[in-house]
């Protein structure tokens, strides 16, 4: 009975966590967007490609996604009863591994917004057709050509672990395979702008880790 407690309170504390930090989530893409087109020269730095492209769509899954994955979150908080239609996978759902999904969350969203800091004025959400102004391949990017795109998956994985459910399995599979998407389609602008120089560090570099 103990042990059983035990796993209550860590779902009970997680149901709180993820309807506050999707809440946050929101709140700081939103408000990055909304300063960085402020202080920036250019009039957007949102470039999702031509509607119904291959970035568009993964661009709105994304969003999509991000919004369905925050309302879920809100309604576990309102209805307990909510988790019977997502799924739960009652083999994962202990406070062990809730526990780890919760940390794995905090840390990928962490890395993340570092990673936001580290670009600074030259951060943007799909591919600029006027840039980037050159290529990085310091600090992190030594590492990993995808370093943000990882630490993206890495909250996903969290967010599965923290709410084990075959819709956060579906999210993470979806993400994963947009992510995938994504960075060919980054990797073809940026052979296309940088031919060479883009080329050498792809051989020296990892895609992922």
């Amino acid at each position: 009975m103990d042990f059983f407690y035990s796993d209550q309170q860590v779902v009970d504390f997680t149901r709180i966590y993820l309807a506050v930090f999707y809440s946050f989530v929101a709140v700081f893409y939103t408000g990055r967007i909304i300063i960085k087109q402020r202080s920036t020269e250019t009039k957007s730095v949102v470039f999702p490609g031509e509607r119904f492209c291959c970035t568009w769509w993964n661009h709105m899954t994304f969003r999509v996604f991000r919004a369905v994955i925050w309302a879920v979150c809100l309604l576990r908080l309102a209805f307990v009863d909510f988790d019977h239609y997502l799924g739960v996978i009652s083999f994962l759902n202990s406070a062990a591994i809730i526990t780890l999904g919760n940390v794995l969350l905090t840390l990928g969203f962490l890395s993340t917004v570092a990673i936001h800091l580290l670009l600074g004025k030259h951060w943007r959400t799909g591919i600029d057709p006027n840039g980037p102004s050159s290529i990085r391949t310091t600090g992190v990017y030594r590492l990993s050509r995808h370093p943000m795109f990882v630490s993206i998956m890495l909250s996903q994985l969290g967010f599965f672990l923290a709410l084990p459910s075959v819709f956060s399995l579906t999210c993470l599979v979806i993400g994963v395979i947009a992510l995938q998407r994504q960075s060919v389609a980054e990797e073809t602008h940026l052979l296309t702008v940088y031919p060479t120089q883009y080329h050498a560090y792809k051989v020296q570099v990892s895609k992922w880790l």
